[in-house]
């Protein structure tokens, strides 16, 4: 097993060499230059030669591109030509906000997917099952951001229930050692504030949530169907075992691999498709900071910010890979 993790960590080095190159290819291949964003109707052939020559933009791509490598080597991506900070200061505090809307966006989509999944494969062409895959075909369909929306304007507009923007309200003055707003009011014991930060956390996770719950349903309904018909799951029954243990440590357990797989790979899509809900919220993570790069042609922002998410996507799969031996310890890595 340790020799599978330190393989698959090396392969982060070409992994990550290939991702620059695309990145750094696709953002200079945007229509426009930071500086004539950034100056606007400002702009003069003196202050855009000025710009360029202080952000290194009239240097040739691969100067520029061997600077943005020995930038990132050095645990650093740059100063963001639009705010004219690090980029790494705005990743530490942008990153904690996605990070707790896609773990609260996979809580919903595992509490109510894995469950649904399982009930429409104990009832199997029945009508709970039907209903099921309406539901499912329903949140693959719909598009985030149409869900965020309507559910903006019911439970915030309309009923006044839960908070439409932001991640805490403004009138909460509190310190934030971590950024991790949920961690950090748990440490500090601010019970009104923690449930402050988890009423903001409600709408943008259902919406984000909506599509890895439909396929994670999918998933378990048909893994857990074709488990369940194997020779050992039968043979279990058989001996006359309770059905909640055959469920549990036949069946479940077996169908768990397929599972896992999708898990981890919704767990990476959350972060892209975070752009459009925390665009509708207003809500102040990687999402919206990468989107504001795009219109602004923050170029160190982007570059950076697109290779930071590569590094967790690549983590993510590696957990899951890892997950494979603990649900099944028959497999082996060679």
């Amino acid at each position: 097993m340790l020799r599978f993790v330190v393989r698959r960590l090396l392969l982060l080095v070409p992994i990550l060499l290939g991702v620059s190159i695309l990145v750094f290819a696709w953002v200079h291949a945007l229509p426009g230059s930071p500086v004539q964003s950034l100056l606007g109707e400002r702009a003069t052939p003196e202050l855009v030669k000025q710009y360029n020559q202080k952000y290194g933009l009239n240097r040739s791509i691969p100067v520029q591109y061997w600077a943005y490598v020995k930038t990132t080597a050095s645990g650093e991506f740059g100063t963001s030509i639009a705010s004219h900070r690090q980029v790494m200061s705005e990743l530490r505090e942008r990153f904690p906000a996605t990070i707790e809307l896609a773990v609260a966006a996979m809580i919903v989509a595992l509490a109510v997917g894995i469950p649904l999944g399982v009930i429409a494969a104990k009832h199997y062409g029945g009508p709970l099952d039907h209903a099921s895959l309406v539901v499912s075909l329903l949140g693959i369909s719909t598009p985030i951001f149409f869900l965020a929306l309507v559910l903006k304007y019911i439970f915030a507009v309309k009923l006044g229930w839960l908070p439409s923007v932001g991640r805490i309200d403004v009138t909460i003055v509190t310190k934030h050692p971590t950024n991790f707003y949920v961690l950090d009011a748990l440490i500090q014991g601010q019970w009104s504030v923690l449930w402050d930060v988890l009423r903001h956390l409600v709408l943008p996770a259902l919406a984000l949530g909506s599509v890895p719950l439909a396929v994670i349903a999918r998933i378990t309904r048909a893994a857990v169907v074709d488990v369940q018909n194997e020779d050992y799951v039968r043979t279990a029954r058989a001996k006359g075992l309770a059905p909640r243990i055959v469920d549990r440590r036949h069946i479940l357990r077996n169908a768990m691999l397929p599972i896992s797989t999708v898990i981890g790979l919704q767990t990476g899509l959350l972060l892209s498709g975070a752009i459009l809900t925390e665009t509708v919220f207003e809500y102040p993570g990687m999402g919206s900071w990468l989107r504001d790069a795009i219109f602004n042609r923050d170029y160190p922002v982007l570059q950076g910010g697109i290779l930071f998410l590569a590094v967790v996507f690549v983590l993510v799969n590696l957990i899951v890979d890892i997950s494979y031996a603990i649900f099944n310890p028959r497999i082996r890595y060679s």
